[in-house]
């Protein structure tokens, strides 16, 4: 390690304090090798949507991640498609976010059908619907909803044209499948023909999601490795690591990096 540039590839996905804690070890220990520079990787952030407070006396976990990974002795951090992109306004470090929007555009293009609408399923995600509408050459539609509570939402109409067309729901992260099976049941309402496509960068999947992502007019749902998950009829995972490989190779010479997994 002494004088190393070290890269550690490790996502935070559940159980994430076990992750993190495992991190923050191994960052510790090449830091206590004397690494010359230290970049982690980590494909997915977890804590990302604690990124603000809805209430008092609320942490903000993202921000306090960002100071543990800091004091540890990083360097740099290099994620895969941040849940919000003021994550990176909580590190005082060199911070990179790379997107599967290309690796999952390809993926997609091999099966998806002509006339498809890419959907986004709330107002925050229609720069990345965009990003894939651009992509594959398709229009864009939006599900807009109203927020009841704290965990709690409604779907108050379509914006755009979805009738007689099959459609592609996209998100950052599937967790809970509440929001997917909301918007296919919005689509299906709106007249979406029941061809329904689900991508998503993380699928961490949570007890009880995938029964709510069963829904017959669901073809397929697509997402990468950047969590580990258990493969089912239906999912299929697209593999991230040529887009982490070509990260670290731009970021450092062959020849000069150590790298840990």
């Amino acid at each position: 390690m002494r004088g190393r540039e070290v890269f550690i590839v490790q996502p935070t996905s559940p159980p994430v304090n076990d992750h993190l804690v495992e991190l923050l070890a191994i960052v510790d220990a090449c830091r206590r090798s004397a690494a010359r520079r230290i970049t982690a990787i980590i494909p997915y952030f977890g804590y990302s949507r604690s990124d603000k407070r809805h209430g008092r006396r609320e942490p903000i976990m993202a921000s306090m991640v960002a100071l543990l990974l800091q004091a540890v002795g990083i360097d740099h951090v290099v994620s895969v498609d941040l849940h919000a992109a003021q994550i990176e306004g909580f590190f005082h470090i060199a911070v990179d976010t790379l997107s599967a929007v290309p690796v999952l555009s390809d993926a997609l293009s091999k099966r998806l059908p002509a006339g498809a609408v890419i959907v986004s399923p709330d107002e925050g995600g229609v720069k990345m619907a965009t990003h894939y509408a651009q992509q594959l050459g398709a229009a864009v539609a939006v599900i807009h909803k109203q927020r009841e509570g704290g965990a709690e939402t409604r779907v108050l109409h379509v914006v755009g044209n979805v009738r007689d067309r099959p459609s592609v729901i996209i998100d950052d992260m599937i967790s809970t499948g509440g929001t997917v099976g909301g918007s296919v049941d919005a689509l299906l309402e709106a007249g979406a023909r029941p061809e329904i496509y689900v991508v998503a960068t993380h699928g961490v999947f949570l007890p009880g999601s995938r029964e709510k992502l069963s829904h017959e007019a669901v073809r397929e749902i697509l997402v990468t490795d950047t969590v580990m998950v258990e493969s089912w009829h239906g999912l299929a995972v697209v593999s991230i690591a040529p887009l982490i490989a070509s990260a670290i190779a731009r970021l450092a010479g062959a020849g000069r990096l150590a790298t840990i997994q």
